[in-house]
């Protein structure tokens, strides 16, 4: 029986361009269906989920999912753009899941729903026993991965979504992303202990948020923003300018295209020598990416 371990060589393996892998046609026909699902999903319109409290939403600081349980019209939408990203995601997922069966390994319970306290989650898949939770990422991000920093910068609450999922369906045992670079195809597989998951489960933190959420006043912000150089500047953090709700948390902000993406600046001291964007316009997609 094959373990995680040897995964990735396994998949790697496959392409060995010396040897005749024959497919197994169930495993492709799996696939196949899955893609499918996966472009009509994507392609419907889209429907709010009806909580602002999901499994998702567990690593999230308390004042984004405030925001969400007390929307206002401020939230940036979404890209058309940004959509499409998600769609790479999803065609990735499916695909390593495939190339895990095709290499010999176990993979089950694939979407499988997860409820705790009435909040609801779909794993990713269990690969060898273990609760593994699929990332597709830039270059950038997967070099967390790669490394194993994944607990000590975690912006997008990876670990306590994790956590929560493998406290519920495999208690006591590790858990695992499988990430992929989106640009270079590289893979790895990172672990997270039973111990980091036993500090992570999702009973503890799901009463709190209720608790959060039935606040009539967010709760104190979640990052502070910081210096942009020397210029006198002050800008997100990485935490912030992924969030929708930045232009409610930080009155007057201001965005501008930097070459090496999207800067949001709290304080102008000295314009940068940049475009500015309007914030949440549909100009600033190409920026965004």
């Amino acid at each position: 029986m094959k373990t995680l371990d040897t995964l990735t060589d396994d998949i790697f393996q496959l392409f060995d361009p010396k040897e005749d892998h024959v497919v197994n046609e169930d495993y492709l026909k799996e696939f196949t269906d899955d893609i499918a699902e996966v472009m009509r999903t994507r392609l419907r319109e889209y429907k709010r989920p009806d909580s602002p409290l999901r499994f998702s939403s567990l690593g999230k600081p308390d004042r984004q999912v405030w925001y969400e349980a007390h929307p206002d019209d401020s939230k940036e939408e979404l890209t058309k753009e940004t959509y499409m990203k998600f769609l790479y995601g999803d065609l990735i997922e499916a695909m390593l899941l495939y190339l895990a069966k095709e290499a010999g390994h176990s993979v089950t319970d694939q979407q499988r729903e997860v409820e705790i306290d009435g909040v609801k989650g779909h794993i990713d898949a269990i690969i060898d026993g273990t609760v593994v939770d699929v990332k597709s990422a830039s270059p950038y991000g997967y070099r967390k991965f790669a490394a194993g920093t994944v607990e000590q910068d975690d912006p997008f609450g990876y670990v306590s979504q994790l956590a929560g999922y493998a406290d519920i369906l495999t208690p006591g045992q590790p858990a695992a992303w499988l990430a992929n670079d989106k640009v270079s195809g590289d893979t790895c597989v990172t672990p997270l202990s039973p111990m980091v998951i036993k500090h992570n489960t999702a009973g503890p933190r799901i009463e709190h948020l209720k608790k959060v959420i039935q606040s009539e006043e967010p709760p104190e912000r979640c990052y502070e923003d910081t210096e942009d150089g020397k210029s006198g500047n002050r800008k997100l953090q990485t935490g912030c300018s992924y969030c929708g709700w930045k232009k409610r948390c930080w009155p007057g902000l201001r965005g501008f295209a930097y070459s090496n993406g999207p800067r949001f600046l709290t304080t102008v001291v000295k314009t940068p020598d940049v475009r500015e964007f309007t914030i949440g316009s549909p100009e600033n997609s190409e920026v965004t990416n």
